[in-house]
């Protein structure tokens, strides 16, 4: 059973809002910039993909993720005509830290930081009257599952409409171990380049409306106002698929993730022949691009030439918890618009991607995009797979 998407909210380092992100990263624009969250000279890597909204370089303040969190989820649900009122409608929230650099600043400076701020419902209540609020930590797919859960809520009938949200900001803690697991100091991410040296953080939120879809109804794709089912729909989620294979605490497994592929296209209905557009997980790590590589091989075999591929990781470093969710939103954007971003950074693909058909470089007009797949996997083999499609197929 299908859902729809009739709202969706956005912020990340390259823009505020869903249009101003989707020009930007089919702009080429990269939130790309050096570290101003903590001090640079303690890393060897120096730069992150920041939201610049601190007052000065190297003064933190605390809550900044709850803030774009309510941004992103305010503008999902005033698109999809729910205004300021959620007090009826369950919001699912992943994430990868919560409010984690907050409790930083509280143990190191000392600056005031209510304990029970580190999860996201108290801000939510406070600003949706959302009675209902669960956070998800999944690592990197945390959002993905949190479409999962609120697509077993809507198929079931335990709920007509479900708020999803995913975010995450930069952390000291985070920032250092990354540093210090990358063998060279990464300047950038380049995702499925041979010289890729390895991931660096950035901060995101992003949030969609899901509504169940009545057998009959229309969605109003296009036409502003609907016919009859509500406010238009931006698309739908055909499947989200999610496992854990628990193979390593963080070197991600090729069979868990061509598993969690298989079990998305199934459960949609679709072959890998009909997948259109692929966002893929894409961290710029030695280890996670060679495993999606080969996982998506496998599972496409000779239809991997087919689908135009993308990873906006490449403009919005990696955004953690929420970076699933942000990516699915950018794979309606281009079903939608029939433009497609680049995957910035790609001059020589590593061999086990060689026959992808990867968009490089600048933004590419795909044509008729109908049905994309969208991937996120995180440490502990936590994988989530979503296929949606276009609003008016």
């Amino acid at each position: 059973m299908s859902q729809l998407v009739t709202g969706a909210g956005a912020v990340a380092s390259v823009g505020e809002g869903v249009d101003e992100v989707f020009r930007a990263l089919c702009a080429g624009t990269s939130g790309l910039g050096e570290l101003r969250g903590f001090d640079r000279e303690r890393y060897r890597a120096r730069h992150a993909y920041e939201i610049d909204d601190r007052p000065a370089p190297g003064a933190d303040l605390p809550g900044r993720a709850t803030e774009w969190l309510l941004r992103a989820v305010g503008e999902a649900a005033a698109q999809a005509g729910l205004g300021e009122d959620l007090s009826e409608v369950p919001v699912l929230v992943g994430t990868g830290l919560r409010e984690l650099r907050s409790a930083e600043l509280a143990w190191r400076d000392g600056t005031p930081f209510d304990i029970g701020r580190l999860h996201f419902g108290t801000a939510l209540r406070e600003r949706f009257r959302a009675v209902r609020t669960h956070t998800f930590s999944g690592a990197c797919s945390a959002s993905l599952y949190a479409l999962a859960l609120a697509a077993d809520l809507l198929a079931s009938g335990a709920e007509d409409t479900v708020v999803v949200a995913g975010v995450d900001t930069l952390t000291e803690s985070m920032y250092g171990l990354l540093d210090r697991v990358n063998g060279e100091p990464p300047d950038r991410v380049r995702p499925f380049d041979r010289e890729r040296r390895g991931v660096l953080m950035g901060d995101g939120a992003a949030a969609v409306v899901l509504r169940r879809e009545e057998p009959g109804a229309g969605t109003g794709a296009g036409t502003g106002a609907g016919t009859g089912a509500g406010p238009s729909a931006l698309g739908r989620v055909r499947a989200v698929s999610m496992n854990c294979d628990a193979r390593h605490v963080t070197a991600p497994d090729p069979q868990g993730i061509a598993r969690a592929v298989h079990e998305a296209q199934w459960r949609a209905g679709v072959k890998p022949g009909d997948i259109d557009l692929v966002l893929l997980h894409g961290t710029g790590t030695q280890l996670n691009d060679t495993a999606e590589a080969v996982a998506i091989r496998e599972v496409f075999g000779p239809e991997v030439r087919g689908p135009l591929m993308t990873a906006i990781k490449s403009m919005t470093g990696h955004t953690s918890g929420g970076s699933g969710l942000l990516s699915l939103i950018v794979a309606l954007e281009s079903l939608a618009s029939g433009r497609v971003p680049p995957t910035l950074g790609l001059a020589e693909p590593l061999p086990e991607a060689e026959a992808f058909r990867f968009v490089r470089d600048a933004a590419r007009d795909g044509g008729d995009l109908r049905v994309a797949q969208i991937d996120a996997f995180g440490f502990g083999g936590v994988n989530a797979v979503a296929i949606v499609e276009r609003a008016d197929r």
